[in-house]
């Protein structure tokens, strides 16, 4: 990203995680801080949003006050503020939105409201070796899966997204009936991992046709299996080879997916961000894939493929041409398509 000095503070609230960070256009990035309500969510099993907004409340200032600490930075070296404002959970969105143009409006800079998705997409140009545009992005997390071709910031395309279930919620979904702990998805997936591959042969839904996807039928036919073998009650060898045999379904659609837009673009970058983009054997078996076909993919680093403020600020830094003096409006919006934003500055005369 060309361009002289600018330092942007992200804030993320779009979900359970409050996060902070500080990116220099020049420097990279200065601190980032994440705040996991995990503890909070796990006896009841999901996220609760009343309690997600109630702890972004509790953690985000001090979670600023720490990160610009860390940064070495005082607000008036900052240029911008960036914070999420969608889509995600409407409440925890409002808490990030209400803080973040407030401080904006006291320090006199403004607020640049950022599509969580597009922080995700750009979360890899945070890494020293960092894709050229264009690519492929594969979008794979608890609330979204599709997959875009990218053009450049804010020239997007949405090639094929979930017609059901998103990825990330289907491994939640899958290793609750298993009886695994909250968060079921990074559990499912250590167990996957010591299963015996083939035992289940689970559908791969779609798998032949189009760029969208179904995993609502792999759900309802893990479930069958899952309440023949005993329900959470199974044997952990019954566990491991059904958690196996689920990731192996999800991961041969995904790759699928990924090589049929990659062949219908022409592209050779594909970047993969989100939280299911930190699966050992989705990126395993995509190296192979894309090496016999002279592609390569590109990730965020692990701590970044989950929701994250340094993701935001980078955002922000690509969003600043947008930004507009003054106090800026409130904006939050629960759903939002990725494919309504506009390059940086479109709007401005």
């Amino acid at each position: 990203m060309a361009g002289g000095s600018l330092t942007i503070l992200g804030v993320e609230t779009s979900c359970d995680e409050t996060a902070v960070a500080v990116y220099d256009r020049r420097k990279g990035l200065l601190a980032h801080r994440i705040y996991s309500q995990v503890a909070t969510h796990a006896p009841y099993g999901g996220v609760v949003p009343e309690l997600a907004s109630r702890d972004h409340i509790r953690k985000l200032l001090p979670l600023v006050q720490d990160a610009l600490a860390t940064g070495a930075c005082r607000p008036a070296d900052l240029d911008a503020v960036a914070y999420t404002a969608g889509p995600g959970l409407i409440g925890a969105l409002l808490v990030g939105a209400t803080v973040t143009t407030g401080l904006a409006a006291a320090w006199g800079i403004p607020a640049i409201a950022v599509h969580h998705m597009e922080a995700h997409l750009l979360a890899p140009l945070l890494e020293p070796d960092a894709p050229d545009f264009p690519f492929v992005a594969l979008l794979v997390s608890g609330g979204h899966t599709m997959l875009v071709d990218v053009t450049g910031v804010g020239l997007y395309r949405v090639l094929g997204q979930t017609l059901d279930d998103a990825a990330g919620e289907a491994f939640d979904k899958t290793a609750k009936m298993l009886g695994l702990p909250y968060p079921g998805g990074p559990q499912l997936a250590r167990i996957a991992d010591t299963g015996r591959t083939g035992r289940f042969d689970f559908p791969r839904p779609m798998i032949n046709r189009g760029l969208d996807f179904s995993f609502s039928g792999l759900k309802t036919a893990v479930a069958l299996t899952a309440r023949e073998l005993g329900g959470s009650g199974m044997s952990e060898v019954d566990r491991a080879d059904l958690a196996c045999g689920f990731q192996a379904a999800v991961v041969d659609t995904l790759i699928a997916k990924c090589l049929r837009a990659l062949e219908h673009t022409g592209r050779e970058r594909l970047v993969v961000a989100g939280g299911v983009g930190a699966n050992r054997s989705l990126r395993v078996r995509l190296a192979a894939e894309l090496a016999a076909r002279g592609a390569r993919a590109y990730y965020p680093r692990h701590e970044f493929c989950t929701d994250n403020a340094a993701m935001v600020a980078l955002a922000g830094a690509f969003r600043y041409a947008d930004a507009t003096p003054g106090v800026a409006a409130i904006r939050a919006r629960a759903r939002w398509d990725l494919q309504q934003l506009e390059p940086p500055g479109a709007g401005r005369d």
